[in-house]
């Protein structure tokens, strides 16, 4: 059997994705009023992005460790890659690092140094390595190097959200108190850092595009779009993608969840680009 990949619910796959490949999600947790709800397995109420006082948290050491053994016996002893979101923005690596001490080195830990889609892609690449009999060793050298070339852009509609999660670097400061300033952001070595601001959401959505499209540099790349509640935005951004960028080899729209979309709040929208993914098996027909 194949060495087995595992992720967190931040990486957004869809589960016609994660069945093709035997993804297996870890489900991350939000509380709101006191209860706790685990992303991807229980019902969260629709409003949760706009709801005050939402608090997320990341997977603890003992899911964790459930999900190891059952993806270390389902891999009949090849072995774990577990690909999870970054270390400078959830707990949920410091977990699975403690609780992959249980097994001996037969799990090994990846800190995407994103979250999001970028996640999604690193652990797709791992998935396909691993679908290709690369050795556990390998299928970490390849998410490895996913996790280093994936780039992840991300355009914020309202900052209430971004200020109360604390998820921003320093550079947040630049925002001030001008409530009308559209950040673009970026993943930079694990933290969102503010890449560009600018007076419009449509100006700051061109721009995103434009710094996409450079990122590509004219290579075949696979194409992430992520939105918290603008599915027609997110289209609208993924249909001027295909048209600027050289060669798509596979492209995925998703909306961010209560999890991610609670931390950037309604309207945002972000683009996700690899250039070492084979085309994406398991695609549902849109």
């Amino acid at each position: 059997m194949p060495v087995v990949v595992v992720t967190d619910s931040s990486s957004r796959l869809p589960e016609s994705v994660t069945e093709h490949y035997g993804i297996r999600q870890v489900p991350l947790h939000v509380t709101i009023e006191d209860k706790d709800y685990r992303e991807g397995v229980d019902y969260i109420p629709e409003d949760v992005v706009s709801t005050p006082g939402v608090t997320t948290s990341g997977a603890n050491p003992s899911e964790l460790t459930e999900y190891f053994e059952s993806a270390l016996e389902a891999s009949e002893g090849a072995g774990v890659v577990a690909v999870h979101m970054s270390r400078k923005l959830s707990g949920t690596w410091s977990s699975a690092r403690l609780a992959a001490e249980k097994f001996s080195g037969q799990v090994r830990i990846v800190d995407s140094r994103s979250v999001g889609l970028a996640v999604g892609f690193t652990a797709i690449g791992a998935a396909q390595a691993a679908a290709n009999g690369a050795d556990r060793d390998r299928v970490y050298e390849s998410a490895i190097r996913q996790a280093a070339t994936v780039d992840s852009l991300l355009c914020v509609q309202q900052l209430d959200n971004l200020r109360q999660s604390g998820r921003i670097s320093a550079a947040g400061r630049l925002f001030g108190s001008a409530l009308s300033i559209k950040p673009i952001l970026h993943m930079v070595d694990g933290t969102l850092q503010l890449k560009e601001r600018h007076r419009t959401f449509s100006k700051a959505l061109d721009k995103m595009v434009d710094a996409a499209v450079e990122s590509a540099g004219g290579r075949a790349v696979t194409v992430g779009v992520q939105h918290c509640e603008t599915p027609d935005v997110a289209a609208e951004v993924l249909a001027t993608l295909r048209n600027r960028l050289r060669m798509v080899t596979s492209e995925l729209t998703v909306d961010l969840g209560p999890i991610l979309g609670s931390h950037v709040g309604p309207g945002s929208v972000g683009i996700v680009i690899a250039s070492h993914l084979d085309p994406i098996e398991g695609l549902e027909e849109s």
